[in-house]
């Protein structure tokens, strides 16, 4: 494809690249915006970018605007395509710009003009009729658009501020021809049918209350679930010499005035006055952390010193970006923090790093490494971001994990490597990360005694494996599809007897494989076995056991999986071994 710049050049790029999707989607929300002037002449055009997997375009349109109003719009935007529109760029002054847009009655235009210097350069594309103040960068014609949907319709705040007018947002994607779209419409609708919230409530793990908005709450199978994500990272941390502490929610002002979050997140926390004085709950754990640290002189023969925190956060998140557990106002977050002396950095962030593989592992996850470097408004000196940097590039080269740099992407206070892990439908999810810390221990005066008596300052490192564990719940819940293996399932096993009279054997059996520690229920109930085997089914539970006269008279019982596999009638001795062969049993 060939793709126009900002600055007038032409560029080839195929769509694979991020520069041509880009480009592409971008043009395709230009159709959009296109069509709905064509349709609604008085319909306001406010901004349409691209993103991840598409792009949207905000207006205002005045009336009541639905997914019912579409078709009309796909319609015309095909009629754009089909018109093999060019895209021609050009600049304009500050004041031509102003007036091609008080012309063209666009306000939300004019106040992005109003905030930009007089002398500056504006940038515009045209199609046919319709042009847009725009950087681009966009394709050379419309008719390289051949594939596209229009996919939602929601509600945006401009520029979003919730003290701005609500527009509406219409959400869309395109590809280069029917087959990728195709393909793309089909992940939606598996993404869909695995949705967390829907399956969470179906399995009973989570509800979400409006007396609540943000705050989940965890049902007796969600505890079970979340309770076994807990173990399994305990011991993980105990075998890899972590230390666990606990830190209070809640914490005084003086605290993040220190960590400088007062200053730069006061807006995202919450707070309430204690005896006259301000307090907050803390949307994270390392200002607690760095109390604990300093209640007593450390030296280097305590390091690395591995402290990790289960800690419950707060944060206030504006309610329009709230969505099951993914996005919450109080999760618990799978903190930790390392304490070191320079020479010891690398090893620990080998360390992390193959812990975090271990883990991503263990749940069949893929992942993908991104190495994020020094930006603008970093702080420390030159030499300690090159140390912390090449520390990551080094730790990462040994482990030989390939990644990518983000050039510019780093903290404020030091470098980062981020794990995006992949689920089974292709989705990513950044999770794990690793981050070097030059501010905090500075701000706290935090120091050791080294090897050669002076006092040193320790590097930091901050790191989550989960990143919370309420999100990675709901990861686990689309990526399984509520098929959890064997280990993770709340219920393990599901005991359905042929009639009542049976329900005594029935208990006999959940004895035994309680005893040797599988959790397991018996459905006694006066339904026909059959419907019993689809309830199973439905709850996503791994194995069924169903007893009858049969059973009781061998001694034996009849094992299905939720899939349907009839494995036929086993002694309880067999069973437990055919159980703890199942491949993920090793994890429990």
């Amino acid at each position: 494809m060939k793709i126009k710049m900002k600055d007038g050049s032409i560029q080839e790029a195929c769509f694979e690249e991020e520069l041509g999707k880009k480009a592409f989607r971008h043009t395709t929300a230009h159709i959009l915006a296109q069509a709905v002037k064509r349709l609604y002449p008085a319909a306001k055009c406010a901004i349409g970018p691209s993103i991840a997997e598409g792009f949207y375009y905000d207006f205002d349109f005045g009336f009541h605007f639905s997914e019912e109003n579409f078709a009309e719009i796909e319609a015309e935007m095909k009629k754009i395509v089909k018109e093999n529109l060019q895209l021609r760029h050009f600049t304009a002054d500050r004041k031509k710009a102003m007036q091609v847009m008080e012309e063209r009655n666009e306000p939300y235009k004019i106040e992005l003009l109003n905030e930009l210097p007089e002398e500056e350069e504006i940038s515009f594309y045209q199609q046919g009729e319709y042009l847009e103040m725009c950087a681009g960068p966009h394709v050379a014609y419309t008719s390289a658009v051949k594939a596209f949907k229009l996919l939602s319709v929601a509600g945006a705040y401009w520029r979003g501020d919730e003290k701005n007018k609500m527009l509406t947002r219409i959400y869309g994607t395109s590809f280069p021809n029917k087959a990728m779209l195709e393909e793309y419409l089909n992940r939606l609708e598996e993404a869909k049918r695995r949705d967390h919230r829907k399956l969470g409530k179906e399995l009973g793990l989570f509800a979400l209350f409006e007396e609540g908005p943000g705050f989940p709450f965890f049902l007796p199978k969600g505890l079970i679930l979340k309770n076994l994500l807990v173990d399994y990272w305990r011991k993980l941390h105990e075998r890899e010499g972590y230390v666990e502490i606990s830190t209070p929610i809640i914490l005084g002002r003086q605290l993040w005035e220190t960590s400088g979050h007062w200053e730069h997140y006061r807006d995202n926390m919450y707070t309430t006055l204690i005896d006259g004085v301000d307090f907050a709950i803390k949307p994270m754990s390392c200002p607690g952390g760095m109390l604990v640290y300093k209640m007593k002189p450390r030296s280097y023969r305590e390091f690395p010193l591995r402290i990790s925190e289960l800690g419950l956060i707060h944060r206030n998140e504006k309610s329009g970006t709230l969505h099951g557990l993914m996005r919450v106002r109080c999760c618990t977050q799978d903190d930790a923090h390392i304490f070191m002396a320079p020479e010891q950095m690398q090893d620990e962030i080998k360390g992390v790093a193959r812990l975090i593989d271990e883990v991503y592992s263990d749940f069949g996850f893929k992942y993908h490494v991104e190495l994020s470097t020094r930006p603008e408004n970093a702080i420390g000196s030159d030499e300690d971001w090159e140390m912390a940097t090449s520390g990551l590039k080094n730790a990462l080269d040994d482990l030989k994990l390939p990644y990518v740099v983000n050039e510019g992407d780093g903290a404020f206070y030091g470098p980062k490597i981020d794990f995006h892990l992949e689920d089974s439908i292709g989705r990513t999810w950044q999770c794990g990360t690793i981050q070097l810390d030059f501010q905090l221990p500075q701000r706290f005066g935090a120091e050791y005694i080294g090897e050669d008596g002076n006092k040193h300052r320790p590097i930091m490192v901050h790191r989550v494996v989960f990143g919370s564990i309420e999100r990675f719940i709901g990861i686990l819940i689309e990526h399984f599809a509520g098929k959890f293996p064997l280990w993770l399932s709340p219920v393990q096993i599901k005991i359905l007897s042929i009639s009542d009279k049976y329900n005594g054997y029935a208990k006999e059996i959940e004895k035994v494989l309680a005893k040797n520690g599988f959790r397991c229920e018996v459905d006694g109930r006066a339904e026909k076995i059959g419907y019993k085997i689809r309830t199973a089914q439905m709850e996503r539970v791994p194995y069924m056991l169903v007893v009858g006269e049969k059973e009781v008279k061998a001694d034996c019982v009849s094992v299905r999986t939720r899939d349907g596999g009839d494995l036929g009638c086993m002694t309880i001795e067999r069973l437990l071994e055919v159980l703890y062969e199942d491949e993920f049993v090793a994890v429990r």
